[in-house]
């Protein structure tokens, strides 16, 4: 897979790197000829495809003009940043942390499999289990992420989530993230993970 560097300085580069893990894209390949990037060729008057991110620090680009495809990128690295940041906290336990990027109101929602919940508090009491004093401590990193604007300051973010125990994958599944930037931070509004 051909990838550009999207990280913009050493320490951007080593935090991003540290969360997400590089994870061959399933049929990469499949359908493209000639070496075609991932993202796809965008034809005129087509909705440009999403970013793929094999890890946090490499993307492929997306036709479509220079300044667009910059912006692109500089999105998917802020929604990586997120990613990764989300799940450090995860990893160190820290459940207020990790909470922070649920965008505060009951308009949040969360799909997972005790059904939908709304609102953050109904979200952070789910998790709150997995973070009990002496509950088993997992770490979590994402893999495959792809950005998706949508519209001007939100976007869908897909990826696969992993979470572990030692050297031993004890579970791993597809998650979606609709996020909205507010305030200049990427915040989520719905998460399904399965």
């Amino acid at each position: 897979m051909r990838t550009h560097s999207m990280a913009r300085g050493a320490a951007a580069a080593l935090m991003l790197a540290a969360a997400c893990r590089a994870a061959p894209e399933q049929g990469a390949s499949e359908g493209r000829e000639g070496g075609e990037s991932s993202a796809g060729a965008v034809a005129d008057g087509a909705t440009p495809a999403p970013i793929r991110i094999a890890s946090c620090t490499a993307a492929d680009t997306v036709a479509g003009g220079a300044r667009e495809g910059a912006a692109r990128e500089q999105v998917a690295t802020e929604v990586c940043a997120m990613f990764a940041r989300g799940a450090a906290s995860w990893t160190r336990g820290d459940l207020d942390a990790f909470m922070s990027d649920y965008l505060p109101g009951e308009g949040t929602t969360y799909i997972g499999r005790d059904g939908v919940l709304h609102g953050p508090e109904a979200i952070r009491a789910s998790y709150a289990p997995r973070f009990a004093p002496g509950a088993a401590r997992d770490s979590l990193r994402f893999e495959q992420v792809e950005v998706d604007v949508l519209a001007p300051n939100v976007v869908n973010a897909i990826a696969y989530y992993v979470l572990s125990r030692g050297d031993s994958t004890v579970a791993r599944g597809p998650t979606s993230l609709v996020l909205r930037r507010v305030n200049g931070r990427w915040m989520i509004v719905h998460d399904h993970s399965s």
